[in-house]
């Protein structure tokens, strides 16, 4: 990430510089001065009455009112019962945004430790995640829990119903104390801290599962801000997203646009429309889309007529993208820095940034590694590989390594000797850009041949006929594996799985081109925007069956 230089007036992309990833003793203060949330009331009190962030069509929440909240409702979270150190669970809708931010600054205020969660959760895993992480409190919409998710009342010292403004429905049964939102934040709104020290814990961020039951990331507030510890600044402009906020991309967006000088402008629903208009209206300095997103402008015909010309920044991530993608968004913001981010949950503040214009000259790069973060590629024996050639994505961030909440047999085989192995295929090229080809288990060995499910799935998504594809290595009794493409297709679109094979024998070696295409009306995916391909290697075992 980001921020203007400290002598400029306004936010341009050419006059950008990286900031570090933790605090500095020139800003910090001291060890106050590096927990998470601390800039949030640097800047209530600098710039109180100024929209700090905005929930389309909910509300608004000024620096001040979020800032006064937070420290009533951490008063209220501490009388509760809730000490330093305590698991507090965030289980919100997503256009309760507005409390979820309230609620993420009060639990580190009150020192505890927030995990942010899915509300799409059955009560199984609502059950798994309050265990795992130990809670001892939740914040929670009353029809996202009830007596069913296996936690017993005397597990947790408080509930607070964030739907309750008046009287308090029965939440959890018998659960030792609930309280009302209305009755949580109303107290003294003065600045409010218990003591925590930057290497403790914050934050418990649950992966989003693609392969397995997600597992917890133990985020410190040393390893927690995507952007370091700066002066409280303030331009106008704004960065608009629809990440769901208990996300590693959506909890990004809680404090860096401040961090920046920029508002943050949150779609609890993504809805091309709304979002073209948002664009138009709120002209914002920024956007950041996951590829679905990205994929579903590109397919309006609303995208080539909005005035997109306020948007400096269009960070595309979560997910691979097709360069084509990459080259239409560019094309319609000449002026911005277009890119496909690379990050992740455990790797933390570690990430890739692309400068302005690199990405069309590079096709399928991820930018380079933002320091002082490193990363490297490695072949099977561990060692580092020459330029250009595929192997094992490591990243490293020197002293804020991440692990496994509660998991130190998953820790080991995730880090090694301080290295995140990423379980991503990639390459650097000569001038040090990384470029994602896959995923380890993404590889399908057809015949003998390695074939990387990215390049398959780049050349057939750029046919126009096609909206989304997958592609996954099915059992072969022969070859060992064969190529399976799941294409999603444009609506009134009626190609077949014998012309698109005549498509991708004209763009790839023959044999990488899928022999078998299963056409569906929409892909799997977790609530990062990830295709779920484990789901789409069930359905072929299904059938096979």
């Amino acid at each position: 990430m980001h921020r203007p230089c400290c002598n400029e007036p306004d936010i341009s992309v050419n006059t950008w510089c990286v900031v570090p990833v933790v605090g500095t003793e020139e800003h910090s203060g001291g060890p106050d001065r590096v927990l998470i949330d601390d800039h949030l009331r640097r800047m209530a009190e600098e710039f109180p009455d100024e929209t700090a962030y905005t929930v389309v069509d909910v509300g608004s929440l000024t620096f001040s009112a979020w800032d006064g909240a937070a420290n009533a409702m951490a008063r209220g979270l501490v009388e509760g019962g809730v000490k330093a150190g305590d698991r507090v669970g965030i289980h919100l809708h997503p256009e309760a945004a507005m409390r979820w931010l309230v609620s993420y600054a009060a639990v580190h205020r009150a020192g505890g430790v927030a995990v942010p969660m899915n509300p799409r959760l059955a009560p199984a895993e609502v059950a798994h995640v309050l265990a795992h992480s130990g809670a001892t409190g939740v914040v929670a919409d009353a029809e996202l829990v009830g007596a069913d998710i296996g936690v017993a009342p005397d597990e947790l010292v408080l509930v607070v119903d964030a739907t309750a403004d008046g009287a308090l429905p029965a939440v959890l049964g018998a659960a030792p104390r609930v309280v009302g939102w209305s009755d949580i934040t109303a107290g003294d709104r003065a600045p409010m801290q218990v003591p925590r020290d930057m290497d403790d814990l914050a934050d418990i961020l649950y992966t989003s599962g693609t392969t397995g039951r997600p597992k917890g990331v133990a985020v410190r507030h040393s390893n927690g801000s995507m952007v370091g510890d700066v002066p409280p600044s303030w331009t106008g402009g704004s960065w608009v997203h629809a990440s769901p906020m208990f996300t590693f991309a959506g909890i990004s967006f809680v404090y860096t646009p401040m961090k920046l000088g920029l508002k943050g402008v949150y779609q609890p629903k993504f809805e091309v429309d709304r979002w073209l208009q948002l664009v138009e209206d709120e002209r914002p300095v920024a956007v950041f889309l996951v590829p679905a997103m990205a994929h579903l402008l590109l397919d309006h015909p609303g995208f080539d007529t909005v005035d997109l010309s306020s948007v400096s920044i269009c960070s595309v991530g979560s997910a691979p993208l097709a360069p084509f993608v990459i080259e239409r968004l560019q094309e319609r913001m000449p002026d911005a820095m277009v890119s496909n981010n690379y990050g992740m949950t455990e790797a933390g503040s570690a990430y890739c940034i692309m400068p302005k214009g690199e990405a069309v000259k590079r096709p399928g790069s991820v930018g380079q590694i933002a320091p002082p973060a490193l990363v490297r590629i490695v072949g099977a024996d561990g060692e580092p590989v020459p330029a250009g050639e595929v192997g094992d994505v490591r990243m490293q961030l020197p002293g804020h390594q991440r692990e496994y909440f509660g998991d130190p047999e998953a820790t080991a085989e995730t880090w090694k000797d301080g290295w995140l192995l990423t379980g991503d295929l990639g390459r650097l090229d000569d001038d040090g850009y990384l470029y994602i080809v896959g995923r380890t288990k993404d590889v399908i060995i057809r015949g003998g041949n390695n074939i990387h499910a990215s390049d398959v799935e780049h050349v057939l998504v750029a046919h126009d006929d096609v909206a989304e594809v997958a592609v996954v290595g099915a059992p072969h009794p022969v070859l060992g594996e064969d190529v399976v493409a799941f294409v999603v297709l444009h609506p009134d679109s009626d190609i077949d799985g014998d012309a698109l094979r005549a498509y991708a024998l004209e763009h790839l070696a023959d044999y990488k081109v899928p022999r078998q295409y299963v056409f569906v009306d929409e892909l799997p995916r977790n609530a990062t925007g990830k295709v779920v391909k484990n789901e789409l290697r069930t359905r072929l075992a299904d059938v096979a069956t």
